[in-house]
């Protein structure tokens, strides 16, 4: 059992290591974690059309916060280029563009936190946060 995992672990490593040489792809990269943004999106708001559990959105705000944090550092130079609706406006007015995601991430952090507290009041009020800064954004930084 012991060789079979440890056998395991060198795969991994092995694959990892493979895939951090190429580097990321940061349009996919981005891509894909805007659809996973929009899925959570999405099962936010069920929960809370349905009257149900706030204390289950704990986990996806939590999500929310850290891609909102994150999301800046996928926009490189150079990666203005290929499939991507990203606007120019992102590259030339990178701080901007920081300030509306970091608005995601703290909407995020309060639809944690009120999920830990089960409030649901609160919780409605993030979620319309997380909306806004979505658009906010968009409006801005996406093209149409």
């Amino acid at each position: 059992m012991m060789r079979k995992l440890a056998l395991a672990a060198t795969m991994v490593l092995a694959v990892g290591g493979a895939a951090q040489a190429q580097g990321i792809n940061p349009i996919e990269t981005r891509q894909t974690g805007l659809d996973l943004l929009a899925g959570t999106f999405a099962g936010v708001k069920a929960v809370i059309t349905a009257n149900g559990d706030v204390k289950s959105l704990e986990g996806p705000g939590k999500a929310i916060q850290r891609w909102g944090a994150l999301f800046p550092s996928l926009f490189p130079a150079g990666s203005d280029k290929g499939n991507t609706k990203a606007a120019p406006a992102i590259w030339t007015d990178m701080a901007g563009f920081q300030k509306d995601a970091m608005a995601l991430s703290t909407a995020g952090e309060s639809l944690a936190t009120a999920a830990k507290a089960g409030d649901a009041t609160a919780v409605a009020a993030a979620f319309k946060g997380i909306g806004e800064a979505c658009g906010a954004c968009h409006k801005e930084y996406r093209l149409k």
